[in-house]
């Protein structure tokens, strides 16, 4: 029989689970689940930012520094829709990012609710996939599966958006070891940092480029000398 947990419980459970230590986001009311649970899974930093639309740049700078997921969190409404120009940024650079949001509570769904906004419906066109979860049973699934989906082939952002009632609902909660749903295999390990190019590397880069410039402005001058001696020719035949 598995732990009792609750849906926000299960998501920092997950977090944990996958090797996150890092988190950016800005608290509102309908993630304000997520953030009580969050004091109770102490190995999660959480970083506190001005504006979502920083976390949004925060965790995909940390995913293209460290090679690791790069996770941020806001609430529903304009905070979600604040995190779209930096989810855009990942997915046109290719950055594993996961964005969590809280949504109204499933009753007020489509009902012009306070801050409703179709996060999923927003996303969709620049992320590599957008999903609201509608069942606490199947959070911890869903939260894989988006980590997974970020991490897999062509990186990029996943966004997972769950409603305020299903943060609250409890469930049993299984531990990992869940075979990841997207291609079947068993989720890889987190990527460690990446390890700086050597300086031997460096220096030849940058002897390429710079015989690489020296070729372009020589050709260049022998292209503007020869115009030159175009237009002599020219004015002498005149």
């Amino acid at each position: 029989m598995g732990e009792l947990l609750s849906g926000a419980q299960i998501l920092c459970r997950v977090l944990v689970e996958e090797g996150v230590d890092t988190i950016w986001g800005y608290p509102g009311g309908a993630i304000m689940p997520f953030y009580h649970a969050l004091p109770d899974f102490p190995e999660i930093r959480h970083i506190l930012v001005r504006h979502e639309q920083a976390a949004a740049h925060a965790a995909d700078g940390y995913a293209r520094a460290s090679g690791r997921i790069g996770v941020c969190v806001a609430t529903s409404g304009p905070g979600a829709t604040n995190l779209v120009t930096g989810l855009a940024t990942a997915q046109m650079d290719s950055s594993p990012v996961v964005a969590i949001t809280g949504q109204v509570p499933r009753a007020m769904l489509g009902r012009d609710a306070f801050q409703e906004t179709d996060v999923v419906g927003i996303t969709l066109p620049i992320t590599k996939h957008s999903c609201l979860v509608a069942d606490v049973t199947e959070l911890a699934d869903r939260m894989r599966e988006a980590i997974a989906i970020a991490r897999e082939g062509r990186p990029g952002p996943v966004v997972i958006d769950v409603p305020k009632d299903v943060q609250n609902q409890k469930t049993e909660y299984e531990g990992s070891g869940v075979g990841d749903q997207v291609s079947g295999r068993t989720r890889p390990p987190t990527p460690g940092p990446r390890r700086p190019a050597p300086r031997t590397t460096f220096k030849r880069i940058r002897v390429r480029l710079r015989a690489q410039a020296s070729t372009s402005l020589a050709t260049a001058q022998l292209g503007a000398r020869s115009r030159e001696t175009s237009s002599t020719r020219q004015i002498i035949s005149i």
